[in-house]
């Protein structure tokens, strides 16, 4: 079974990195913003319901940056194959959504959501000097990392 995950690379006027800190069952995350393709939708079009969704941003899709080349089991289910698929995003709008400053600074709102759906959510701006494949967890994202820090 496969599972096509889609993610938006929005880099800062200052050339910052936005990043997603999840918590999830219990685990932490921090990776590219984005999520899963639905049936019957575009790779472009989930990217922009999902910073909508997740965010309350309307951004414009861009350049294609990389897709998953190598075979890489889902940490969630072990019968799933995941792809990555990921683009440049730009925003259309300033940004509402709370930006952090430290990694998985949730708020109790935020915290509401973990106990209710066992999943939650901030956002932050990693700067360009500091970002690596260290900055981010999982493994397709590294990758990438990798790619935007010998740009």
């Amino acid at each position: 079974m496969f599972n096509l995950r889609i993610y938006g690379i929005l880099v800062g006027d200052n050339g910052d990195i936005l990043v997603s800190d999840e918590y999830i069952r219990g685990n932490y995350y921090t990776k590219f913003p984005g999520g899963g393709l639905e049936f019957g939708e575009g790779t472009r079009d989930c990217l922009k319901r999902e910073f909508k969704e997740e965010m309350d941003l309307d951004v414009e899709v861009t350049d294609h940056l990389y897709t998953t080349d190598f075979f890489q089991m889902s940490a969630f289910n072990p019968e799933h194959q995941i792809i990555s698929i990921y683009y440049f995003v730009r925003a259309l709008e300033p940004i509402k959504a709370p930006l952090r400053s430290n990694p998985f600074d949730f708020d109790e709102r935020e915290l509401a959501i973990y106990a209710e759906k066992k999943e939650c959510e901030t956002f932050r701006f990693i700067p360009r000097s500091q970002f690596n494949e260290e900055s981010v967890t999982l493994p397709i994202d590294k990758v990438v990392a990798r790619l935007l820090t010998a740009r």
